[in-house]
């Protein structure tokens, strides 16, 4: 097919997009904001997303925060959980009005905490379900 025009190319661009998209059940991906906070918190503390959503992790304190699910780095066994077949993250520091984002690809329980705050409970959790359709 010879598309002769910017607009017939760009309609036949749009048009295959929009096939593509129904295809995949049309759903559009989240993105979901957790907040950090000088109370050495997560707020929320547990978040519940779907496959292909992106949790973005803003530090509004004072402080430095660090978004961590890697099961070697924690103190205690619980704050860090990852589903078979999930990666681990670690947004590294975070100084004062940074942000993180992960977009989580598989399903299932993220348990995850701020390293140097993880002994005083600063822990969340992230609940991935299946991608929506």
């Amino acid at each position: 097919m010879k598309l002769s025009t910017p607009s017939a190319m760009a309609a036949t661009i749009l048009g295959v997009a929009g096939i593509v998209l129904a295809a995949s059940g049309g759903a559009a991906a989240a993105t979901a904001t957790v907040g950090m906070t000088n109370t050495l918190k997560f707020t929320p503390r547990t978040l519940t997303v779907h496959v292909g959503d992106t949790v973005v992790w803003k530090n509004g304190s004072a402080l430095t925060h660090t978004v961590t699910d890697v099961p070697k780095l924690a103190s205690t066994a619980g704050d860090a959980g990852l589903p078979q077949g999930a990666k681990p993250f670690n947004s590294g520091y975070l100084d004062p009005g940074q942000s993180y984002s992960h977009t989580f690809t598989v399903p299932g329980t993220y348990h995850y905490f701020c390293i140097p705050h993880e002994a005083t409970g600063m822990v969340g959790v992230v609940i991935v379900k299946p991608a929506r359709h």
